[in-house]
């Protein structure tokens, strides 16, 4: 069962045909004035008018790209150069996607200024956080449509009427034909195989009024934005699924988020020590993700894989780059463990039962060689925790129980401590010391899943440790 269309959506039926279609009638060059470019030229601007009605903008606002990655550098970049006279200053949320995160980082190192907005729990920005982050010299601002890994839906229109005459590009590879493109962005943002789309073609689309100037050399197509030899046939067939998917939307979207429902309240129950996270009422109808304790996601991942699903993992924590997700970190929730669910138009609901059967077996043989007793200690309501940079104070810390974690990734760390916190009695302090960074998000986000306290973090020389910090716990229960 494939259900991880956030990542990419199987080709729609309607792409296959207009492909095969358009390969055969839109193959020659659509700036040539012999019949067969007529031909390209025609179907090109038929797709640039059925986008354009999809998303709510004029087909001359329109231009294609190679991919979403491409739109949204191309976006961001143009967008700063256009109004470099303003300003050199950018922001964007801290849940944006790589590709934003990436420009962001060029154009820091190529001396202009970014400021980061900060998400709540469900990873959402708030319009005056927002907003209180703009500055005179503000030359644009970057918002997400809705999140990629935990689908949460930005106030993007609240957050739009605040930014004044500071143009917003909002990314919208996600919710683009799926649900309503939100009102007041000045740049949009979009990738055709997030809908069933063929791969390598994106969407930028550029109001009227806005100052943009292409970051690359000069070239006549695309409106001078997106340089090289357009794809007339994977356009046709993006084009013509967008349209047909939007259809399929006003009947699936319903269906899939009382899924989706069903889920979010069914893995809680079913599985010991899992979070949902996202937020639960402003979310995309068809995405859900959830952190599992004590389970490495890749791991886990490939157990599904083998029971019959293909979901995917909110998290990047795998043995390839060794980092947390910095979505889920900006949430602070667990980073490890975690599983994304993205169901495709047509799921069927018995192959939604049948993963929610089948995951509890999975999670339980993944975690039966560490030894948990999962039910101590047990879980109580906790305070809010503690910030991890909260100074500690020495009398909270006198007789610690020290776990050496170093050298260990994640979620060891963790696993450690759920083993050995039973030592201390209620009120006693354990010092765990880690070097791997997850451990800085994930014994807080552990603490608030099992009703323990976080008191912060301190040197790890402090308790013997030679690397890496103490990351402090008491024991409520």
């Amino acid at each position: 069962m494939y259900f991880d269309v956030a990542s990419t959506a199987p080709l729609h039926p309607v792409a296959r045909q207009a492909l095969t279609a358009a390969l055969d009638e839109g193959w020659a060059d659509p700036a040539r004035l012999y019949r067969a470019g007529r031909q390209a030229r025609m179907l090109l601007d038929a797709a640039r008018e059925t986008v354009a009605e999809v998303l709510g903008t004029r087909a001359d606002e329109i231009s294609f790209t190679t991919g979403g990655t491409q739109a949204v550098q191309l976006g961001m970049l143009g967008a700063l150069a256009g109004r470099r006279r303003r300003g050199a200053h950018l922001v964007h949320s801290a849940v944006e996607h790589s590709s934003v995160l990436h420009t962001a980082e060029s154009h820091e190192a190529a001396g202009g200024t970014v400021g980061v907005v900060p998400v709540d729990r469900y990873g959402r920005v708030t319009p005056e956080g927002y907003a209180a982050a703009l500055r005179p010299d503000t030359a644009l601002a970057v918002l997400q449509s809705a999140n990629h890994e935990v689908g949460t839906v930005q106030p993007v229109a609240e957050v739009a009427e605040l930014c004044g005459e500071v143009p917003l590009l909002v990314d919208a590879a996600q919710s683009a034909g799926r649900v309503d493109v939100p009102g007041g962005w000045s740049l949009l943002t979009a990738s055709a195989h997030k809908w069933g789309g063929p791969a390598g073609v994106g969407v930028l689309a550029v109001r009227k009024g806005v100052r943009y100037s292409s970051p690359l050399p000069a070239d006549e197509r695309e409106g001078g934005r997106v340089p090289g030899f357009v794809n007339v046939p994977a356009i046709v067939a993006a084009a013509a699924s967008l349209r047909a998917v939007r259809a399929e939307a006003e009947r699936e979207n319903a269906r899939l988020h009382a899924l989706v429902e069903r889920i979010r309240a069914r893995v809680p129950r079913s599985v010991p020590e899992v979070e949902v996270v996202g937020d639960p009422v402003r979310r995309l109808p068809h995405l859900v993700t959830f952190s599992c304790l004590y389970v490495d996601g890749e791991v886990l991942l490939t157990e599904l894989d083998r029971a019959g699903f293909a979901v995917s993992s909110g998290s990047s924590c795998t043995s390839s780059t060794l980092t947390p997700s910095h979505v889920l970190a900006a949430m602070g929730v667990l980073t490890e463990g975690n599983v994304r669910v993205s169901l495709p138009f047509g799921a069927a609901e018995a192959d939604v039962e049948r993963f929610l059967a089948v995951l509890p077996e999975v999670v339980e043989r993944v975690r039966a060689p560490l030894g948990l007793d999962l039910s101590l200690p047990a879980p109580a309501a906790p305070d809010a925790p503690v910030a991890p940079d909260a100074p500690v104070a020495d009398a909270l810390v006198i007789d610690a129980l020290v776990i050496d974690a170093l050298g260990k990734r994640c979620p060891l760390p963790v696993i450690e401590l759920a083993k050995r916190i039973g030592e201390v009695p209620a009120g006693g302090t354990v010092a765990v010391l880690a070097d791997d960074e997850a451990a800085r998000l994930d014994v807080p986000a552990w603490c608030g899943m099992r009703g323990q306290e976080y008191l912060g973090e301190a040197p790890a020389a402090d308790f013997g440790g030679d690397r890496g910090s103490a990351y402090l716990v008491r024991r409520t229960l």
